[in-house]
């Protein structure tokens, strides 16, 4: 089996799996019904923020999602959910949005896979109107140094299994960076410890 037809045809389906769980789905309803008039969700994959959102609160919503092999996914979970979603096959270190044009950004999961995320969270913070919030669930960098010992250990081989995942950001310092003011909860889930240390919550701009 090549990696590239891992990638192609095996990936993606893993990937939906895993952030499917019920513990990630919990996350997810932590943090996504709180998006409200015109949303903007970055790395939206397959749509499994969809069933979250409440669509009597969202004016409007764009889905950044570079693989194209999971937009027909995501359209029929929108649709299933009752609402109407615009597509950008993009990453979101460019958007090729205007400034101050959205009320609420969502970041389920995606932090860790994008390359540049402090480029991408700057993007986010160009495109949010005044008083408007990123709204996250992402996993990272462990409090223990023992658990970060291990997740820079089997990252080289996580990465290219994961689709590019990274074990070990730390989410509350790359907010920072890009100029936003973070709210932050964070604990352990259920599983590995090397991959179950979760933040959530939400984010202004300085």
């Amino acid at each position: 089996m090549t990696m590239n037809w891992y990638e192609r045809h095996l990936l993606p389906h893993l990937i939906d799996i895993a952030c499917g769980m019920p513990a990630v789905r919990r996350q997810r309803l932590r943090v996504v019904p709180n998006a409200h008039g015109r949303v903007l969700e970055i790395g939206i994959g397959t749509g499994l923020n969809m069933p979250y959102y409440e669509p009597e609160r969202i004016e409007s919503l764009v889905g950044v999602e570079p693989s194209q092999r999971m937009h027909r996914l995501a359209l029929r979970r929108s649709k299933a959910a009752g609402l109407e979603v615009r597509l950008v096959g993009l990453s979101a270190e460019k958007l090729p949005l205007a400034d101050a044009s959205f009320d609420s950004v969502v970041s389920t999961f995606t932090l860790c896979t994008i390359p540049d995320p402090v480029a991408a969270l700057k993007e986010i913070r160009r495109v949010l109107a005044p008083g408007g919030r990123l709204l996250f669930a992402e996993h990272g960098r462990a409090p223990e140094a023992s658990v970060r010992k291990w997740q820079q250990r089997l990252q080289p081989l996580w990465i290219p299994l994961a689709g590019g995942c990274h074990l070990d950001r730390d989410i509350p310092a790359l907010l920072r960076e890009a100029g936003f003011v973070p709210k932050v909860q964070s604990r352990y889930l259920p599983g590995p410890k090397f991959l179950s240390y979760h933040y959530w919550g939400e984010a202004v701009a300085r």
